[in-house]
């Protein structure tokens, strides 16, 4: 048994415990392991880690209110027996003093009471933490209880599966992975709310494009009524997905990068007229660009905080929807505008895009739904290369905007069959 005695003040080095204290504890059998006065006692505990810490109060007042105020810093759990030698209390200060965590109190001339303090104190301390470590437990069985609820509600209506077996998936994954199930579950949870981040960050670079190729649209006179509703549409979708992300816990990276989404969308929502002019296209793709730039750093730091490989073909399929959006954007300004730099980035977008595409379907992540989606995405991007080809007659250019939009529906629900996949939420 190790003391920390708490003195008011704290006598100076070398100078020894008033005579009837230092008697007591000699009756008592114990050692003192060092001194504190009610301005060090919680430093000093965490310094020393004594068995016990035995304040000894020869004044009630003022010494009771700094050693209350002291005390305070331990919420009522210290972290060891707390015991108090003082003058009569009443009824009031034995409250304040059992609030505030002591375990014991005995009267200041009480030389041969110290033993008895001690051993009150002890065994009342070691039972509230006993029931402490219970409540803990009970609280981490009912935390994992909401996760394993919480999970199998996700999985439940991500995969259409009952009940039992969405507990069955988890429980197995426990098992495999040798964790606890609320921990599987806190992962499923979490990979899902990755997952689901960083579709909605990848279709900023989608909108990014979409919103310049509608200007694009629009000043060409192409079907301008659906271009103008689009242009409403996607500007609203933006918004809504950065306030969605900025509600999210992101961490340092996915904040900045969110903020610089935000400083980029500014620049470009400024610029989106009611009736944009060929001659301010190149300002509107400018912005656009430097939306899009934002997003892939966004979409990329969200991924990469998901620490789940699974995620890439969530970012990879969501890419597709920005390079249709480009593809036809960079097409329509070539057309409008001759623009050099426009008609050099249609063949590496292509070839971006046929590349991502053949990923896709080798990729062992698949179901019937997404061969299926896969494959009617094949077939619209044939068309929306032959809109390309076809540029310069006006068949050419609407089945140009026509494939890029049917090609963002297609890849719009692919990637969400590919963020409520099993092998993503599972991962």
């Amino acid at each position: 048994m190790s003391l920390l005695v708490v003195l008011s003040p704290e006598p100076a080095d070398g100078e020894p415990l008033p005579a009837p204290l230092q008697q007591s504890i000699d009756a008592a059998g114990v050692a003192v392991l060092g001194r504190a006065d009610c301005h060090t006692l919680v430093q000093r505990t965490q310094a020393l880690a004594p068995s016990m810490v035995l304040v000894h109060l020869d004044e009630t007042e003022p010494q009771l209110d700094a050693l209350l105020g002291a005390l305070a810093a331990w919420g009522g759990a210290p972290p060891c027996a707390l015991g108090v030698m003082s003058a009569p209390l009443d009824g009031a200060q034995h409250v304040a003093l059992v609030a505030a965590g002591v375990h014991g109190w005995v009267p200041i001339e009480s030389v041969d009471a110290l033993a008895a303090l001690i051993a009150q104190a002890q065994a009342r301390w070691t039972r509230e933490a006993a029931l402490r470590t219970e409540l803990d437990a009970l609280r981490t069985r009912m935390d994992e209880r909401k996760w394993v609820d919480r999970a199998k509600g996700l999985l439940m209506s991500a995969r259409g599966i009952g009940e039992d077996e969405a507990f069955g998936l988890l429980r197995g994954a426990a098992m495999h992975a040798n964790l606890r199930l609320g921990e599987v579950s806190r992962s499923v949870i979490e990979a899902a709310q990755w997952a689901e981040a960083i579709n909605r960050a990848g279709q900023l670079r989608m909108l990014s494009q979409r919103l310049v190729r509608v200007a694009a649209q629009l000043a060409a006179g192409i079907d301008a009524q659906r271009a103008r509703v689009l242009r409403t549409q996607s500007t609203e979708r933006v918004q809504q997905t950065l306030d969605h992300l900025t509600a999210l816990e992101l961490g340092p990276a996915g904040v900045q990068a969110l903020g610089e989404v935000q400083a980029a969308w500014n620049g470009l929502a400024a610029l989106l007229t009611a009736k944009p002019a060929s001659t301010g296209l190149a300002a509107i793709d400018a912005r656009g660009e430097a939306l899009l730039s934002a997003a892939e750093s966004l979409t990329d730091a969200l991924e990469a905080s998901g620490a789940r490989r699974a995620l890439r073909i969530v970012n990879i399929c969501g890419r597709q929807r920005m390079r249709a959006q480009r593809l036809a954007k960079d097409a329509l300004l070539a057309s409008t505008l001759s623009a050099g730099a426009s008609r050099e980035r249609l063949l590496p977008t292509m070839n971006e895009f046929e590349a991502a595409l053949l990923e896709l379907e080798r990729a062992p992540l698949s179901s019937p739904e997404i061969r299926a989606g896969l494959a009617s995405a094949r077939d619209e991007w044939l068309r929306l290369v032959g809109g390309v080809q076809a540029l310069d007659s006006a068949e050419g250019r609407a089945t140009l905007v026509r494939s890029s939009e049917a090609l963002v529906d297609t890849f719009e629900r692919l990637t969400g069959w590919y963020e409520h996949s099993l092998q993503v939420i599972m991962s």
